[in-house]
């Protein structure tokens, strides 16, 4: 279950630091204006429209387009109709970013989608432990198990970057040239467009948490 604590405020406009070790800076949530400015600002480049073109084919001034797309007015229907329409996208495009929820996902233990290898990969058992639908980053957690009759397999190859994370038994595994002896609680961070994956399995069965990351592709790309 998702948990959530409110903390004390001490005065009325009290701020609460909910930052943690990462370098990432906070996300401030966008007003509507300026989403969208954002929006109408991406699909004039899109369009390779520049400002003046989209103005012209909107009827409005070159002056009202650039405070609409950097979110200091309030632009009526009207003209976010006209807007959309010299883009040539719905209406309702412009609102998407505002409107859209952010994905979760919760897996129980055990729930994940089971995948198993097959030929030269028999035994090695991958769980998918969750799935977002949107964002500009693909991120594929699984927990692999390597059973008693899985074989080695050191040419993985696949766009990103990955993580392992072991939890249990022994094995030798492969990156590039480079080969480490990873055991409970060792970690290996690396680039998965080299050769890599298990190449000697010392001891088994043996589990490892493995977190795929790499950019999804645009359908207007």
């Amino acid at each position: 279950m998702a948990v959530s604590s409110s903390p004390s405020a001490s005065g009325d406009d009290a701020a609460v630091d909910l930052s943690t070790g990462s370098s990432a800076a906070p996300v401030r949530e966008l007003t509507l204006e300026e989403s969208l400015g954002a929006q109408i600002r991406m699909w004039r480049r899109k369009a390779e429209l520049t400002g003046a073109d989209l103005a012209n084919a909107s009827g409005i001034s070159l002056g009202m387009l650039s405070k609409i797309e950097n979110g200091q007015i309030s632009p009526s229907l009207t003209t976010l109709q006209a807007v959309s329409r010299a883009l040539n996208v719905p209406l309702s495009q412009l609102f998407a970013t505002f409107e859209e929820q952010r994905d979760c996902s919760f897996v129980k233990s055990g729930r994940g989608v089971v995948i198993e290898r097959r030929g030269t990969k028999v035994g090695h058992e991958y769980e998918l432990l969750g799935h977002l639908l949107g964002g500009s980053t693909v991120v594929e957690p699984y927990m692999i198990t390597l059973h008693e009759e899985a074989m080695p397999y050191g040419n993985f190859r696949h766009e990103g970057v990955e993580l392992i994370y072991m939890l249990s038994g022994r094995v030798i595994y492969r990156h590039g040239d480079d080969r480490y002896e990873m055991q409970a609680g060792d970690t290996l961070l690396f680039d998965s467009q080299a050769p890599h994956g298990p190449e000697e399995l010392i001891e088994k069965p043996m589990r490892y948490l493995s977190i795929i990351i790499y950019p999804r592709k645009s359908d207007l790309a």
